[in-house]
């Protein structure tokens, strides 16, 4: 008969992670950078603890990470500690142990609930270096104008098909303040769903109905994520009820 194995204890206290993927760390994909953490937390001496079962890892819950080549301002995940400890010195310390360009920006206790309930949107900066600013404003418009905006993506399930318009609360264009009409910057507000819309979904859809050229290279970078107020279309900050309950 085989032995059973060690029950661990639960966690005594759950931090919240807000952290940044940045200049060429943005090309680190989600299975990249779980194994940089995990080695990041020994490094850094965090009294982790560990899940039950024959192979017991780190308690440590991801929620709502980028896609791979995006940069982000807004990453989250949530670990567990065998041992309460001081948030400001965990976020030091973990951010000594991570590589440039994966930057730890906050720690919290966390007061409950489920972190990845509260990521309802996503706020979005996409700089299209190939597109004049007139050329990206009347492609917004035309896609803000139509009711569906059919795209395809490769996913684990083969080439599908979806909406991608449906997703998008606010979609705004503005020249680049350094090139001026040479390059176009495109602000978008993401609802958070099933199919889940990603920018390049956004920048296909916007290919599809209006011929907006981006180029071969246009930069993502994620500067919100959290709850999305449905009045003015806004995503806020999903540590606020844990910084409250402090």
């Amino acid at each position: 008969m085989r032995e059973q194995p060690e029950q661990q204890a639960p966690p005594v206290q759950r931090l919240r992670i807000r952290y940044a993927k940045r200049g060429r760390l943005r090309f680190t994909s989600h299975r990249d950078f779980s194994r940089a953490f995990e080695r990041a937390v020994v490094r850094a001496r965090i009294p982790m603890a560990y899940s039950s079962g024959f192979n017991p890892h780190p308690r440590i819950s991801y929620a709502g990470a980028a896609p791979t080549g995006s940069a982000s301002e807004a990453e989250y995940l949530e670990i567990g500690l065998a041992q309460e400890a001081d948030p400001a010195e965990v976020a030091r310390l973990l951010d000594e142990a991570l590589p440039d360009g994966l930057d730890v920006l906050e720690v919290v206790v966390s007061s409950g609930g489920s972190l990845a309930d509260r990521l309802e949107g996503s706020h979005w900066r996409l700089t299209l270096s190939a597109a004049t600013s007139a050329a990206a404003e009347a492609a917004v418009q035309q896609f803000l104008a139509t009711d569906e905006v059919l795209v395809e993506r490769m996913t684990k399930k083969g080439l599908r098909q979806f909406d991608c318009r449906a997703a998008v609360v606010s979609l705004t264009s503005q020249p680049a303040p350094e090139t001026g009409d040479e390059c176009a910057i495109l602000e978008v507000v993401l609802r958070h769903g099933t199919p889940s819309v990603r920018p390049d979904d956004v920048l296909a859809g916007l290919r599809e109905i209006a011929g907006l050229e981006v180029g071969t290279a246009p930069l993502h970078e994620r500067l919100a994520q959290g709850p999305l107020d449905p009045q003015t279309g806004t995503v806020g900050d999903p540590l606020v009820p844990d910084r409250d309950a402090e």
